[in-house]
This record gives C-alpha cells, sequence and structure tokens, in this order.
C-alpha cells in the first residue's frame, strides 16, 4: 500500500515508518517537525507540514495517492495540556479534523489513530478494557477522546474504516538500533532513569511512595514500541477486512513499579541510580495496567517484548549513544 504517516518523525511514528517500509509499503512521512527529527526518517520522502494548514494537505494529497493514514501527530505532554488547553484542543482535534476532511475529498477510507490510556482517566478496575468508562481528567486525554469520537461519528456517516489503538506506556527502541526515543523536555520514565546512569539530565525523583502498591509507588503497563508497531500493521490488515471504527488497548499486560524499573535499568546499565523522593503528583493512579485481549481475539497481536529488563536494553543501547 501507499501510506501516509503523519507524525512519522516521532518516537512512535519514525518506528512505524522503517516498519512498513519494511513489509513492503511505499510510506510518505507528513510532519511539522516540531517535536520529531529529519534524521529518523532517513530514507522514507518527508514532506514538511502541518496539519493546522489546509492548504498544505489539499497539495499533499493532490500530488500523491494514498491507500491509508497512520496519524501520530499530536501533541502528547500532559501537564502542558492543563496549562495550555486551547493548544491542544487546536492541534490535537482541529488538526485531526482536517486531516479527516483532506481524506474524505480525496477519497482515502481507512485511517489507524494513535489514541491513549489517558482517556480512561482514573482507572475504576484492573486490568483496565476498552469497555471502561472514559472520564479523562486533563486536556490531552480529552482531545484524544474527541477524535474518537469524530472517527465514530465519519464511520456512520462516511464510511471511513479507521482503528483507534490506545498505548499505555510506549518504551524501548528499535532493536536493530539507528532511531529511538529523543523528546525534550524528557517526561518518560525510562529514559529520565537511563539519562540519570549517564550522568545526564537533573537529579531523578520518584514521585509518591506511599501508593497502596506492593513497594508504594505507581505501577505502569510498559509496552514495547515494536510491538506497538506490529499492531498498527495488524490494524491496517484488519481494516480491509472490516468496516467501521474500532478501539484497541495496547499494553503489556503486566504491570511494573517505579522502584521495580528503576532496579531493572540499574541491572542493564551496570550502575547504581541515585533518586530523590517527592510528594505524589495530582491526577497519578496508582496503577495503570491494560487488558489487550480484544486485541489479541480481533487483530491476532500480542506483544513479543515483555521482559522490563530487554525493553529498557534497547533504550539503553538508544540513549549511550543516540543518532539525533
Amino acid at each position: 500500500m501507499n501510506v501516509l504517516v503523519c507524525g512519522g518523525a516521532g518516537y512512535i511514528g519514525s518506528h512505524m515508518v522503517r516498519r512498513l517500509a519494511a513489509a513492503g509499503h511505499q510510506v510518505t512521512v507528513f510532519d511539522n517537525l516540531s517535536t520529531g527529527h529529519r534524521e529518523a526518517v532517513a530514507g522514507a520522502e518527508l514532506v514538511v507540514g502541518d496539519l493546522l494548514d489546509p492548504s498544505a494537505l489539499a497539495q499533499l494529497f493532490g500530488q500523491r495517492r494514498f491507500d491509508a493514514v497512520v496519524h501520530f501527530a499530536a501533541r502528547s505532554l500532559v501537564g502542558e495540556s492543563v496549562a495550555q488547553p486551547y493548544l491542544y484542543y487546536e492541534n490535537n482535534v482541529v488538526g485531526s479534523l482536517n486531516l479527516l476532511r483532506a481524506m474524505r475529498e480525496a477519497g482515502v477510507e481507512r485511517i489507524v489513530f494513535s489514541s491513549t490510556a489517558a482517556v480512561f482517566g482514573h482507572p475504576e478496575c484492573e486490568p483496565i478494557d476498552e469497555d471502561h468508562p472514559t472520564r479523562p481528567i486533563n486536556p490531552y486525554g480529552a482531545s484524544k477522546l474527541m477524535v474518537e469520537r469524530l472517527l465514530a461519528d465519519a464511520a456512520q456517516a462516511y464510511g471511513l474504516r479507521s482503528v483507534s489503538l490506545r498505548y499505555f506506556n510506549a518504551a524501548g527502541a528499535a532493536t536493530e538500533g539507528g532511531i529511538g526515543e529523543a523528546h525534550e523536555p524528557e517526561t518518560h520514565l525510562i529514559p529520565n532513569v537511563l539519562r540519570s546512569a549517564l550522568g545526564r539530565g537533573p537529579a531523578l525523583k520518584v514521585f509518591g511512595t506511599d501508593y497502596p502498591t506492593r513497594d508504594g509507588t505507581c505501577v505502569r503497563d510498559y509496552v514495547h514500541v515494536d510491538d506497538l508497531c506490529e499492531a498498527h500493521l495488524a490494524a491496517l490488515r484488519f481494516m480491509g477486512e472490516t468496516a467501521g471504527a474500532h478501539l484497541f488497548n495496547l499494553g503489556n499486560g503486566q504491570g511494573f513499579s517505579v522502584l521495580e524499573v528503576l532496579d531493572a535499568a540499574a541491572r542493564v546499565a551496570g550502575a547504581k541510580i541515585d533518586y530523590e523522593t517527592a510528594p505524589r503528583r495530582a491526577g497519578d493512579p496508582a496503577v495503570l495496567v491494560a487488558s489487550s485481549r480484544k486485541a489479541r481475539e480481533q487483530l491476532g497481536w500480542s506483544p513479543q517484548h515483555t521482559d522490563i529488563e530487554a525493553i529498557i536494553a534497547s533504550a539503553w543501547n538508544w540513549h549511550r549513544a543516540p543518532a539525533y
């Protein structure tokens, strides 16, 4: 297929571009490079542009024919979304609406959307499946939920086929090397732990040690970025056979506490990792773990990288000598 990857120069997007190319698909990347990296998509066609620019989208779809779109382009910092909600609703919702309109005008009828576990808010049960109530507690999660609703309405009105994939905690780096996670600022636990092990960045902080968990720290579900890419490929195949708008949760299926991640990272790095304790952050649930049963049953997907040390080791290989 000819596949358009919006946000393809970012962390997960760049891994997806590589996986699509390896599977024999023709790939075009559309990215404004605000957080993505040109070097991450070397070898793929890169069109620099913004989803907030309808004329750029019209030119993109007017000059090329696409069979499907994979949509990663979004702002994704929870704290920033609370401080600047208009920015998030404009970028994530209006940008997505512009993309969907351009797709409709060009006759492109399939899209895989990068959603998030943040649509759920505070968990009411564990593990979290697709029927869990969606009550986001920040504008980031709310913006993603709005796009999910857009896709459901578009399926009914226009016959658009879509799959929304709700990631839990994306982690790791390409096992074959060359690309990885490079955010500034970095807010994710594993890269910040590894930066600390390398003596880079500010002092590592553990927020909250009094949660009702096995060691008092938050428990999260880490899913390897390569596994996420396989789920997107499965979703593209699924849409070839299945109409409508569909939702799937993607996770490892097991949770690891903050201290367990630190211990695993220390073993991988062969170094003691110092940290400071700090009070809980507002809105941080004690446990977030996915049920990916529906993805297993309907997409034929299951994570292959389930060992936390192996996930961290792939990230460690990248962070020791990042290419960008």
